[in-house]
């Protein structure tokens, strides 16, 4: 019997859970969408790589909303149940208050090993897939983004001007100006069209000039027609991969190495490291990634208690009339408390080794407390 009740009871905050992380989930994905809207206005991608890239947001956004949403999913459901009564099957089967807590925190370590998978395997894996499509992706909305008496700069060292753009396609008094190793060529056409060659595309000119401009001289080349490649240039979208597209191995590999060399009090240029992936990736940024990834899916366990002792009413009818509010403003404040520690790694050795054992310190403490109150049943709030 006791384990139906607990099957329900989970059932509910499972459902209630997935409903909600969902929609914020979404709501958020939709913000972002917008905000990454400038992948096809600005760096001249197709909506096809736009739609791809931030589809492999998803992951890193629900990640984000886990805590949060596993704890109003906690306090809603037994909130719910103590306003309709249903607490009382608990009690009537012999079920005590602090088995009903213990059940809950082991509950919270489904929640636990859930972020955990996420964070070390799911979502470094999905950032990088859309960093590597980004990088290995061509600049095929370009031609949508030239419209007359624009300067298109897109891509990374052209820039290109167009006068007159015909419903035809026929383009009309172009300058392109491209940025070279020690000057820029500078290429001037009557008209033109652009053209394209599989999933590649390229401007013919007719009638201009190119002049070549660079510290040592300056020469002018004129054509009847000629070919201009844009395969040869790159998106101005960042291409390079940022610290939390990493996978967590990798930024084991470079913290080790890093540590190594300063246990041998060696100056270290982490640019001179072997691996590339670690170029460039500060210490404090590593650990704060890893800090992430690894301590703060343990504060689950900490909400889940706070969420849990909503069933333990204080004596006193002060404290009784603020009980649930004053648990949702601590278990808020423990969210928050959470991710400002992140920002203290690294700051000294004392207080990094609190930030690590804080969540686990958190939980002995709360969960002594509640030890005392519900078996000793003191009235210490």
């Amino acid at each position: 019997m006791n384990k139906l009740i607990f099957r329900k009871f989970s059932l509910d905050i499972v459902n209630f859970f997935l409903i909600s992380s969902f929609s914020i989930t979404f709501i958020v994905w939709i913000i972002q969408a917008v905000n990454f809207l400038d992948l096809v206005s600005d760096d001249g991608h197709s909506l096809k790589i736009y739609f791809y890239y931030i589809s492999l947001n998803l992951p890193k956004i629900f990640s984000k909303t886990i805590i949060f949403v596993f704890f109003i999913s906690i306090f809603y459901v037994i909130n719910k149940y103590i306003n309709s009564n249903e607490l009382i099957v608990f009690w009537n089967n012999g079920i005590k208050k602090i088995q009903f807590i213990n059940y809950i925190l082991l509950f919270s370590f489904f929640f636990l090993l859930l972020q955990l998978f996420l964070n070390l395997f799911v979502v470094p894996k999905s950032q990088n897939l859309g960093r590597e499509y980004i990088k290995s992706s061509n600049i095929d909305f370009l031609p949508k983004l030239i419209s007359e008496k624009k300067f298109i700069s897109v891509v990374k060292n052209l820039t290109i001007f167009v006068e007159d753009y015909e419903k035809n396609g026929e383009l009309k008094k172009i300058y392109i100006n491209e940025k070279i190793d020690g000057g820029s060529k500078i290429i001037i056409s009557k008209n033109g069209k652009i053209i394209q060659n599989d999933d590649q595309y390229f401007l013919r000119l007719y009638n201009g000039g190119i002049t070549n401009i660079n510290v040592d001289n300056t020469y002018t080349l004129n054509f009847s027609e000629t070919d201009y490649d844009l395969s040869n240039f790159s998106t101005k979208s960042i291409t390079h991969s940022k610290i939390q597209e990493l996978d967590t191995k990798t930024l084991f590999n470079c913290l080790k190495k890093i540590l190594f060399n300063l246990n041998n009090n060696e100056v270290i240029e982490i640019s001179n490291l072997k691996n590339i992936e670690c170029k460039t990736r500060p210490l404090v940024q590593i650990s704060e990634e890893l800090y992430k990834r690894f301590i703060l899916p343990f504060y689950t366990l900490i909400i889940a208690l706070i969420g849990a002792s909503i069933i333990i009413e204080p004596k006193s009818k002060y404290f009784s009339k603020y009980h649930k509010i004053n648990l949702f403003l601590i278990g808020s404040f423990v969210i928050i408390i959470s991710q400002i520690s992140l920002k203290f790694i690294l700051s000294s050795i004392s207080i990094t080794i609190l930030i690590l054992f804080l969540p686990i310190a958190l939980v002995i403490i709360f969960y002594s407390l509640l030890i005392l109150i519900t078996k000793f049943k003191l009235n210490l709030l």
